[in-house]
């Protein structure tokens, strides 16, 4: 809807300068063009390259800048540096958001703002508090625009491929807090869920690694699809993919629930 993209619009007309943590997803790739189309050269995309992320949103992030003619900075924000990171606590998001915001802070001068809308307000997001520890602007938030509302942004401004683009969370999301995080085992992740992609072509897909399994979580479409000879095949590839990077799990399938790798304190499930 345009009204959507009306408040949008006066929201980031307010704040100004600024520089736009962009991931990659839906969210901060719809702002990003949003906010270039609106202040122009005064608007800045950063972009953290990491084991975290997935290469195809790095390079969706690289495309769109070379199409819109934004000013991107690539920066490194150093998480894999951060033991407390590495640990893969449960506040793990936290521990990652001070590092990227801390980075972008020394590679602009000027507001930042986050892709956060406001469905994100209530789940447990330990990345908001970083956020708010160095004054980081949500416009989604500013202008009550939720999920949907910023899919309806996206096609308004024609943005086809973003609005249909299913969520994908950071890599280490799919390993259960408290195991440690490993580039190695983040690039078995990525590669198996291409893998399960280009064989099954599902909705969603999320390669877990958890303590004692590797779980493969597909939609119920897909699982309800998917035969035993495709499944066998499947799990012999990824289990030589995660077997390379050290993980030596048994592989199996389950449909999909959002956040399951994650284990809040007390939580034995």
């Amino acid at each position: 809807m345009t009204s959507h993209l009306h408040r949008l619009e006066a929201v980031l007309r307010d704040i100004g300068r600024l520089a736009v943590a962009v991931s990659g997803g839906v969210d901060s790739m719809t702002l990003a063009v949003a906010v270039h189309r609106v202040l122009g050269n005064d608007a800045r995309m950063v972009h953290a390259v990491s084991p975290a992320v997935p290469e195809d949103a790095s390079a969706r992030v690289r495309d769109y800048a070379n199409r819109e003619g934004w000013r991107l900075d690539l920066i490194d924000a150093r998480e894999f540096a951060d033991a407390n990171y590495m640990a893969n606590p449960h506040d793990r998001c936290f521990y990652c958001k001070t590092n990227l915001y801390s980075t972008m802070a020394d590679a602009v001068d000027c507001v930042l703002v986050s892709g956060t809308n406001t469905d994100d307000l209530g789940d447990y997001r330990p990345g908001l508090r970083a956020a708010a520890a160095h004054g980081v602007r949500h416009p989604y938030v500013e202008a009550d625009l939720n999920k949907e509302a910023v899919r309806s942004v996206a096609r308004v401004l024609a943005l086809h491929d973003l609005a249909e683009l299913p969520a994908s969370p950071c890599l280490s999301s799919r390993v259960e807090t408290g195991i440690a995080i490993d580039p190695q085992v983040l690039d078995a992740i990525y590669h198996a869920e291409r893998l399960v992609q280009r064989e099954l072509a599902p909705r969603t897909a999320r390669c877990r690694v958890r303590s004692e399994a590797i779980v493969i979580e597909l939609d119920a479409e897909t699982i309800r699809a998917l035969d035993s000879s495709k499944a066998e095949a499947l799990r012999d590839q990824i289990g030589d993919l995660l077997s390379a990077a050290g993980v030596k799990h048994p592989v199996s399938f389950q449909s999909y629930r959002m956040g399951s790798a994650f284990l809040r304190p007390g939580n034995g499930q």
